[in-house]
């Protein structure tokens, strides 16, 4: 009798533990399941802040989804500042000396030179604007949701202070011309278009203008558009039109595109972060985008036109510190990203992959570039510099003409027998 106790005591201990251990392995693994859950739930209400209600969806050859928002429904209202904001729809002075129909503005009908993929299969319509569907794998391709749209910190080149153990410190390489030393009030260029070979997923190429505020320390403040390939932010290797502002020197504020409050947009015809097309084709065909930022002297705000024809909107003056008053240099160039892999130099392109001295149809080119001065003046930059952190992987060469004004040739392949 007491053997088959004991037995039973054993069964019923047996149990206990079991269930114990059960009650354990649950616990645990609901631990470790949180983690994920509130991901997914922060991820869900990022994607639902992003993606606005749309009038009419629009899907593109490339796969992507042109959402066409009404023009007061867009991210940048949903800034604290802005919630009673009167949109302004044109600005009020343009730069003298730009060729540009007013008309064009308001009725935003004739299709540009360089067109946009998505184009092919619709257009929003009038009190709209297109905006790219952002999608989940977007936001999780990024470190986090908070840096989802970021650019990280210390990318911005700094021509004026170069100390040769910190060219490579934030994995940022530049090729650019630049002038400094003055006050500025926009810039404009017209940039060749071509699609750079990436070669990690983590690294882009880009090709942009910059107007910069401040110091190269916390407070750098900086407008930027120009064109861009970049196969965490997008997901592909297409080449795509972009903005990006900071005011801190990329850390807590600004965003690429409208992927943040901010930029206002105005126009219904052209989407920021969407794919351009057609592209230059080495020994072929070359094809180029004009971007015109400037500062409005009369309601302060910085403006961004697109083409001969496109006002696309504006970054409000409240946004910015020393941009509020203007701009204290003036980049126009080429970037990647340099992540090293391998223990070498990234191979990456800058603009067509080729080096400058290739020239016209072989390697990617700015042409007339011009500063806004303080009389809203668009006229040619004085005393223009270059600067490149490694010019047997990037460079750049300025020129002269009458046809092209002041320009310069840039690019190159990165990883070459020269540059290891």
């Amino acid at each position: 009798m007491a053997a088959r106790v004991s037995a039973r005591h054993v069964v019923v201990w047996l149990l206990v533990a079991a269930a114990a251990t059960c009650f354990s392995c649950a616990r645990a693994g609901s631990v470790r399941r949180a983690p994920a859950t509130r991901q997914r739930l922060e991820v869900q209400r990022h994607l639902k802040r992003l993606n606005k209600q749309a009038v009419k969806s629009i899907k593109s050859p490339d796969g992507d989804i042109i959402d066409c928002v009404h023009i007061s429904h867009q991210p940048a209202f949903d800034h604290p500042f802005l919630k009673n904001h009167t949109i302004q729809m044109r600005p009020a002075f343009h730069p003298e000396g730009l060729l540009f129909d007013e008309s064009k503005v308001a009725s935003q009908k004739k299709t540009p030179s360089m067109a946009q993929l998505w184009h092919q299969n619709g257009r929003c319509p009038e009190g709209t604007i297109p905006i790219r569907r952002t999608k989940r794998d977007d936001v999780l391709r990024a470190s986090s949701v908070k840096r989802y749209g970021k650019k990280k910190h210390r990318s911005i080149p700094n021509p004026l202070s170069i100390d040769p153990d910190l060219l490579n410190e934030s994995g940022h390489q530049h090729a650019i011309a630049y002038v400094e030393g003055d006050t500025y009030y926009g810039a404009k260029a017209t940039i060749n278009v071509w699609e750079p070979r990436i070669q990690q997923s983590n690294e882009f190429s880009l090709s942009q203008l910059w107007i910069l505020g401040g110091s190269f320390g916390e407070d750098l403040n900086s407008i930027e558009a120009g064109w861009q390939v970049s196969p965490d932010l997008y997901g592909d290797n297409n080449t795509r039109l972009f903005t990006y502002w900071t005011s801190d020197s990329y850390q807590a504020t600004g965003c690429y595109n409208l992927l943040c409050s901010g930029f206002i947009q105005i126009n219904s015809e052209i989407a920021m972060g969407a794919a351009i097309y057609p592209l230059s084709r080495y020994g072929g065909s070359q094809y180029d985008i004009s971007i015109l930022v400037w500062k409005d002297p009369k309601e302060g705000h910085w403006w961004m036109q697109f083409g001969n024809n496109y006002v696309l909107g504006y970054w409000p003056s409240f946004l910015f510190s020393y941009l509020t008053d203007s701009a204290s240099m003036v980049e126009w160039g080429g970037e990647v990203v340099n992540s090293e892999p391998d223990g070498e130099h990234t191979s990456t392109a800058m603009g067509s992959g080729h080096f400058p001295e290739e020239g016209f149809g072989r390697a990617s080119y700015f042409r007339n570039i011009q500063i806004v001065d303080e009389s809203n003046n668009l006229r040619a930059p004085r005393g223009v510099g270059t600067f490149t952190e490694q010019s047997n992987c990037y460079d750049v060469q300025t020129g002269n003409s009458n046809h092209w004004g002041h320009f310069f040739y840039y690019g190159g392949p990165g990883r070459n027998s020269n540059c290891p």
